[in-house]
């Protein structure tokens, strides 16, 4: 049988926004978690010509309860999932899983089924009709991320991410976003650097 995720051992708890999520994520990273654009642009704006996508996954599986669940499906009901790293040349920044029911795929959104390495935000944000209906926070712990996968391996920390509930038109699909350290770091170095 085909892993629920290459990137998590465990589905992440995921909860509605809390009144303190400032207080334990940190305003800076509150920006990410919530911000309301596209998460692509953001980065191709921090990271300029470094910014690309690194496919670690993008096949049929079993999406977790909890995401079965958000999108109406049958626990036994494979969707495409896919699993990516964005990235700043070989910095990876971002973890980001993505769960595409079948219905969704018909018709003129067939493409997201061969995005390859082209982000899933860009083809999100160009559709007028992108609505999303539900945002949620998890922090995830060292130990969630699977082992095998050099990306998760020096992550000594916990890891916020966002999981939000979108609806093209009438069509479903989840969005998990993991926001590593590496992240934060470069948009320091970024910012302090002395205008040219």
């Amino acid at each position: 049988m085909t892993r629920q995720s290459r990137l998590l051992k465990t589905e992440p708890s995921f909860h509605a926004p809390a009144a303190k999520l400032e207080t334990l994520a940190g305003s800076r990273l509150l920006s990410w978690l919530s911000e309301k654009g596209s998460l692509t642009r953001r980065l191709r704006t921090l990271t300029g010509p470094e910014f690309r996508v690194a496919v670690l996954r993008e096949d049929w599986a079993k999406p977790f309860p909890g995401e079965a669940r958000l999108l109406d499906l049958r626990t036994a009901r494979s969707a495409r999932v896919r699993e990516v790293m964005l990235m700043a040349g070989d910095r990876p920044l971002v973890l980001a899983r993505s769960i595409i029911p079948q219905r969704t795929l018909c018709g003129r959104h067939s493409p997201l089924a061969r995005l390859g390495t082209r982000p899933l935000g860009e083809w999100l944000f160009a559709h007028p009709a992108l609505r999303r209906l539900s945002l949620e926070f998890a922090r995830v712990q060292p130990e969630s991320w699977s082992a095998d996968l050099g990306a998760t391996r020096g992550i000594a920390v916990p890891v916020w991410g966002r999981r939000s509930h979108y609806r093209v038109a009438r069509h479903p699909l989840l969005v998990c976003e993991f926001f590593l350290p590496a992240l934060l770091s470069l948009e320091r170095d970024v910012l302090s650097r002395p205008p040219v």
